[in-house]
């Protein structure tokens, strides 16, 4: 659980966003990546972000033409199917997305969880686990010296505030979130349906593209041959797709990469090549008047088309969903600069060539492939099966930002989370929801073998996930960014009349494959809200059932509770109290160790927290007792890991609480926590102002006389060690003599000498450190409670109590030595 450097310089920078950058109010306090830093990550963004965008050209017109229009001898359909291509282009990846989205990053992660939690922190809207989110408080236990910018996170504005800035609109606007709770429910579902239809389109596009671009060998091989063909070399292709994910996204941006400039290069060159030959007139369809001839004419079937049309801007989701893997004005560049061209001539070389090929046999020639000129058909459809390989990379990528996010955030079962960059913290890889997605993209490949019909399913997800942006983006708009609510209302009147006729269009086709990315959303969205009811009664009942200090106090002379060395560390979803785990384990084995920590780790609704905020100390109890709390707090894009660097922060941290006093004065810069809780004041600890050395010395009680490593400190600093034993001399190592470890911590040279009691205290820490660090961990059997309802008991003890079964344990627990563990399994009925 050691804590990455998620808010230092050098990996803000390479992330694109400085640590200075909140709330992502439009570039307010960004600094600018030099352009060449900016330059290579908009490289690597061709290969990761756009690859799905850029084999669109594959289908669309194939999937426009499907069934519902028909050719005629006029040029009417063909220059009005361009019309909206071209429009709907501009209008949705380039105006909303690069222009508008973009900018509403929360610190420089995107996508619709990103939003949810920017909302969150704007209005007491979240409804996620307890200990989650942020709480009302939150904001007043960061350091104003080492973590302003983590403070401003879950800053509230008042009602004042943001009267002043954006109206009364957004004083209004949040007031109403805040009292209804339905209202705040919806919020949540749009947000978990947005996530559940980017996983389904995580599984619909890599099946389309490479699917579409296999579908090449029809012009190919001889008529027939190329059935037996197609399907198989697909599979395999997905299979090889999947399979690289692990390498993770740095290493397949610099590889795919070159691919997609290659194939926009390709098709930007063909879209010229036929412009001049065909037709140069084309370009009169990108009038807007063309798509009003178009839907005269072809009326109903015209807007079952748009379907079709839609796929155009499949994959402009991934800009947003992947902001976190590179930066704004890196994917702004690509776009603008090479992708929008090249699709834009692309689309235009196909019209200009079917505008002259009225009457083609066969379904395939309306495809991408039949305005390739035939002399170079072979390269064109290598290049395109790398593309529609790279294609699929960029809603692979999105989909595990999502599920990374859905589950820091307490809305999805907890899964394996690898990052495969040490620089770039939103670079991740999921092995199981890899696996996963690779086995449902094999199935529904399999199961249409038809491009029209996984058309049909990409673009309901794809349109889906754009209208909840659409509809979260509005009150970013009011509650974020603090501007008229005119101007939100404006915003998804537009783009959500857009969206919404697109929507229409695909949704009509649900027997026709629409129908698989609503199951997929459905299975998906059953699994976060099971894990997320399970999660919040779990909670309910820690809550319902802590015990309080004067409890374990008044219990110790009945009981005989008994004192032994060293520390226990006990894991607590709670930041108050005792839990009932530890009561449970106290009252059937009375002893506990010397030095006793309550650890809850805090996973807040915000990307990174500094390092100098990670731990919030707190003492329970009698100071003599030598109980305390530690809270650990983690944005949803940080790193946790076990290891023995996060043990010596947590004890660290513990001493700097005890030099500190206690958290009974706010000096050196420390701020207590305004509230009390449970007899507590809880304090930011910043890291840094005290070391803990570690030696490793002879066993036995005359350890302190021989020891490896410095046995003093530095030159102008005091070190405060355990209570030595006597001196006698130094024994003879023999192999049955363990190694004992010996811990001292120092303070720098302009720290005050500590009081004499603060020295015990910091004394008797060290001496448990050297006993050694037990793990208490809690294995609670959630359980619903008698007299409860079907509906309850279903999913209680079958659902939560299956995915709790199957999913990783708590991140707390990886590494923890299983010789210093100690399980306490307690039945919660809830």
């Amino acid at each position: 659980m050691k804590s990455s450097p998620s808010m230092d310089p050098e990996a803000a920078a390479a992330r694109g966003t400085p640590p200075e950058n909140t709330e992502g109010r439009r570039g307010e306090g960004k600094k600018r990546l030099p352009w060449r830093m900016t330059l290579s990550l908009a490289y690597q963004s061709l290969g990761v972000v756009y690859g799905d965008l850029s084999t669109s050209p594959l289908y669309v017109y194939k999937a426009a033409f499907a069934d519902d229009i028909q050719h005629s001898e006029t040029n009417e359909e063909i220059l009005g199917v361009l019309s909206f291509v071209f429009w709907t282009l501009t209008l949705v990846p380039l105006l909303k997305y690069v222009c508008v989205v973009l900018r509403a990053d929360d610190n420089g992660e995107g996508g619709t969880f990103a939003l949810y939690s920017l909302l969150c922190r704007h209005a007491r809207a979240a409804l996620l686990p307890p200990g989650r989110g942020a709480e009302p408080g939150d904001e007043d236990q960061f350091s104003d010296a080492a973590g302003a910018t983590a403070k401003k996170y879950l800053e509230y504005d008042n009602a004042d505030a943001l009267g002043g800035r954006g109206g009364g609109a957004a004083a209004s606007v949040r007031r109403v979130l805040e009292r209804h709770k339905v209202l705040q429910r919806v919020l949540l579902v749009l947000a978990l349906v947005g996530t559940c239809m980017v996983i389904g389109d995580g599984v619909l596009t890599p099946a389309i593209s490479v699917f579409s671009a296999v579908s090449g060998l029809e012009l190919s091989m001889e008529k027939g041959h190329h059935k037996y063909v197609e399907l198989p070399l697909a599979c395999f292709i997905l299979v090889c797709l999947f399979a690289l994910q692990h390498y993770g996204t740095h290493r397949v941006g610099f590889i795919f990469a070159p691919i997609v400039i290659a194939w926009l290069l390709c098709i930007s060159m063909i879209g010229v090549y036929n412009i001049v030959k065909w037709e140069p007139h084309v370009y009169q369809a990108l009038s807007p008047y063309y798509m009003y001839k178009f839907l005269k004419k072809t009326q109903r079937g015209g807007w079952m088309s748009l379907g079709g049309i839609l796929l155009c801007v499949t994959g402009s989701e991934a800009m947003f969903a992947d902001l976190g893997h590179f930066n704004q004005l890196s994917i702004q560049i690509a776009f603008t600069c090479m992708v929008y061209p090249s699709l834009i001539l692309a689309y235009m070389g196909q019209a200009a060539y079917l505008s002259k090929h009225h009457i083609l046999e066969g379904d395939y020639r309306v495809g991408f492939y039949v305005s390739v000129p035939e002399i170079i058909r072979w390269p064109v459809l290598a290049i395109a099966i790398l593309a529609a390989v790279v294609g699929s990379q960029a809603v692979i990528t999105g989909t595990f930002s999502m599920i990374k996010q859905c589950t820091s955030l307490g809305c999805f079962p907890r899964v394996k989370i690898v990052h495969t960059s040490a620089q770039v913290h939103g670079q991740i890889y999921i092995p199981e929801i890899n696996w996963i997605l690779m086995i449902l993209c094999l199935a529904v490949t399999i199961g249409f073998r038809d491009t029209k019909h996984l058309g049909n399913a990409s673009g309901l997800a794809v349109i889906t996930v754009m209208l909840v942006t659409t509809c979260l983006m509005s009150l970013v708009i009011v509650l974020c960014w603090h501007k008229s609510i005119f101007l939100a209302i404006g915003f998804i009147v537009f783009f959500g009349t857009i969206e919404a006729l697109y929507f229409s269009a695909a949704l009509i086709k649900f027997k026709e494959g629409a129908w698989v990315p609503i199951v997929l959303a459905f299975v998906f969205m059953m699994v976060m809200c099971i894990w997320h009811y399970g999660t919040i009664k779990k909670y309910e009942f820690d809550v319902q059932n802590k015990v309080s200090i004067n409890w374990l106090l008044g219990l110790s002379p009945n009981l005989g509770i008994i004192r032994v060395r060293g520390i226990g560390l006990i894991h607590t979803e709670l930041d108050s109290g005792i839990p009932a785990i530890f009561s449970h384990f106290v009252t059937n084995l009375p002893a506990f160790h010397q030095v006793l920590i309550f650890m809850c780790i805090k996973n807040v609704p915000i990307p990174h927290v500094s390092p100098n905020e990670r731990f919030l100390v707190g003492r329970i109890g009698p100071k003599e007792y030598r109980i305390y709390r530690c809270i650990v707090r983690y944005g949803y894009h940080d790193v946790q890991m076990d290891d023995q660097e996060f043990e010596k922060d947590l004890v660290c941290s513990v001493a700097e609480f005890i030099r500190s006093g206690g958290g009974a004065s706010k000096a050196n810069g420390l701020t207590p926590d305004v509230a009390d809780r449970d007899e507590e004041r809880m304090t930011v600890v910043a890291s840094g102002r005290m070391r803990m050395l570690e030696e490793e010395g002879l066993g036995g009680a005359s350890a302190s006389g021989s020891t490896v490593g410095p046995s003093r400190a530095p030159r102008g600093e005091r070190e405060i060690r355990s209570p030595s034993p006597t001196p006698t001399p130094t024994p003879t190592p023999t192999p049955a003599m363990g190694v004992r470890k010996r811990v001292r911590f120092v303070l720098p040279a302009s720290t005050p000498r500590p009081n004499a009691g603060v020295e015990e205290e910091l004394r008797e820490l060290t001496d448990a450190r050297e006993a050694g660090m037990a793990f208490i961990l809690g294995h609670c059997y959630v359980k619903a409670k008698t007299g409860s309802s079907f509906l309850r008991r279903l999913v209680i003890n079958f659902g939560y109590d299956f995915l709790r079964r199957n999913s990783r344990g708590p991140s707390y627990a990886v590494t923890v030595p299983h010789a210093s563990t100690l399980e306490v399994g307690m039945i919660y009925y809830v």
